[in-house]
């Protein structure tokens, strides 16, 4: 039996909005031989339930156990096939792919002179969006019909098609190899993090350059500058060198001020470059850059031209919510950001079809900062034990390791003395299982260790000590990576100090020219 959460057919039917689910049943009843149609009493019933019920399906008698697979397949065609003619959907690119199945159609009938018509029309039209590799598709084609169309132009027109199919070629070339490369490097952030040695550096930007294809600015579009930047964006962030990265996000940004029109038609890319560029400017804190990009941002989505559908609704929000953490981090204001943590589950809960688990325990892992800079350690224990104990995630090691580190330290603010010991030994043999034990992580496992040899009036002591040890680590090109998960540096003044975190935190923001 299909798993409840993740029947393809039942996900595609939750996710229609009324407005969908009502031309669907228009584009069935079109013919009133479909009034009765086993895959429109199929969709009713689907739409009816609250989870998939492939019991309850075969109860209603519409269709057989041995049918029920082809007619999900036929209702699943037929959903898509109307959600193709819905005029909310019909970007540019679909409008492009539609006149070339036309053209197909037409060539395919032999009205060659009609075809290459449509064909030279919507050429122009691809080029014009950066459509390149439809655009290439179109010569190709376009070639087909010039050998057997025969006129008097055609040697001139095929001198004239074989430039364009070349020079097309080598932009896609290069756009290919560029989107390769940044793949790669994402991929390499995902499972491994940030480099964590000289070696694993060396051997990224040797990949790096090796890979990099060779480029003249000058000669690159929108889309291979797009796929550049990228690609320096994950390099810069693998060697955690934060202002590169600032710099790759302003371009990706820029890029789009510079063709507002590539907005509109690439919004997803455009929520992404400003995502990683709001995440860039929370890692070399710049919070008061943060607010205008994030203000620009709003501004723009909120535009009636910028298209919108589910797919963008929830990457602004990973891309919004994200932002507000950090900008709460930054400021330690972390009872005023208690209202995310509502507002964020709700999210999740609406759109968890389409969030990744990564993504979500990301967030899991930000609700638990913000609980433990508030105090509320118990709360923040909750949220790192879903981490914690969670089989399924594969990547973000880093995340992993560092909400074990995380929750050592909150049961031992919590005084879980008992759970601490067993937090100590589970959390020092999965660091040793992941090779990621770090000069930072073995001194807080060790000083947590010895706590309960060091009497109370040392405590303060030893606190100014492990802070003095670890102020060595803060700039470090690779140690410093554990600050970005937990402002460990922060919680020991606020012991020395006896104030609590929050407020040492909102001591440093104020200092923040930035």
């Amino acid at each position: 039996m299909a798993n409840p959460s993740k029947d393809n057919l039942f996900v595609l039917i939750r996710s229609l909005s009324k407005s969908e689910k009502r031309q669907f049943k228009l584009y069935v009843n079109r013919l009133g031989d479909n009034e009765d149609a086993k895959f429109l009493r199929l969709f009713t019933l689907l739409d009816k339930m609250s989870q998939y019920n492939e019991e309850e399906i075969l109860n209603s008698k519409i269709v057989t156990k041995l049918q029920l697979s082809n007619l999900k397949a036929h209702l699943y065609k037929q959903i898509l096939i109307s959600l193709r003619m819905n005029p909310v959907n019909q970007n540019i690119r679909i409008q492009i792919r539609e006149q070339l199945d036309f053209a197909t159609i037409l060539y395919q009938k032999g009205l060659y002179k009609q075809s290459l018509k449509i064909l030279e029309r919507t050429k122009l039209i691809a080029l014009e969006h950066e459509e390149k590799n439809i655009a290439f598709e179109i010569v190709e084609l376009e070639k087909i019909i010039e050998s057997q169309y025969i006129t008097r132009s055609i040697v001139g027109r095929a001198d004239e098609l074989v430039h364009e199919a070349k020079e097309l070629s080598q932009q896609n070339v290069i756009a290919s190899k560029l989107s390769n490369l940044s793949l790669q490097l994402y991929s390499i952030m995902l499972k491994s993090g940030y480099a964590k040695s000289d070696l694993e550096m060396q051997d990224i930007t040797t990949y790096f350059k090796e890979q990099l294809p060779e480029y003249r600015i000058e000669e690159l579009g929108f889309r291979e500058k797009l796929w550049l930047y990228k690609t320096h964006l994950w390099h810069s962030f693998l060697i955690q060198d934060f202002l590169s990265c600032y710099k790759y996000s302003s371009k990706w940004v820029d890029l789009f001020d510079s063709n507002p029109q590539m907005i509109f038609l690439n919004p997803v890319w455009y929520l992404k470059g400003n995502s990683y560029l709001l995440e860039c400017l929370y890692l070399i804190k710049h919070k008061s850059y943060m607010k205008v990009v994030l203000g620009k941002l709003r501004q723009t989505i909120e535009l009636d031209d910028f298209p919108k559908n589910d797919n963008l609704s929830s990457l602004y929000f990973l891309c919004y919510y994200n932002s507000m953490f950090h900008l709460h981090f930054l400021e330690g204001d972390f009872e005023g950001g208690m209202y995310l943590v509502d507002e964020v589950l709700k999210n999740i809960k609406k759109n968890e079809d389409r969030i990744d688990e990564h993504h979500i325990m990301a967030f899991y892992y930000k609700i638990a900062c913000l609980y433990f800079g508030a105090g509320n350690n118990k709360k923040c224990i909750e949220y790192l034990k879903k981490i914690i104990d969670n089989r399924n995630l594969t990547m973000r090691e880093d995340l992993m390791c560092f909400a074990r580190v995380l929750s050592l330290v909150a049961h031992y603010e919590a005084g879980m003395d008992y759970h601490l010991e067993l937090q100590l030994k589970s959390t020092y043999a999965f660091l040793i299982k992941m090779n990621e034990l770090y000069e930072v992580e073995r001194e807080m496992i060790k000083f947590l260790k010895n706590l309960g040899s060091i009497y109370p009036n040392e405590l303060k002591s030893e606190f100014k000590k492990l802070h003095q040890r670890l102020l060595t680590y803060e700039e470090h090109p690779y140690e410093k990576r554990a600050f970005l998960y937990l402002d460990i540096i922060s919680w020991l003044e606020s012991k020395i100090e006896n104030k609590p975190v929050a407020l040492i935190i909102q001591e440093k923001a104020k200092k923040l020219i930035r």
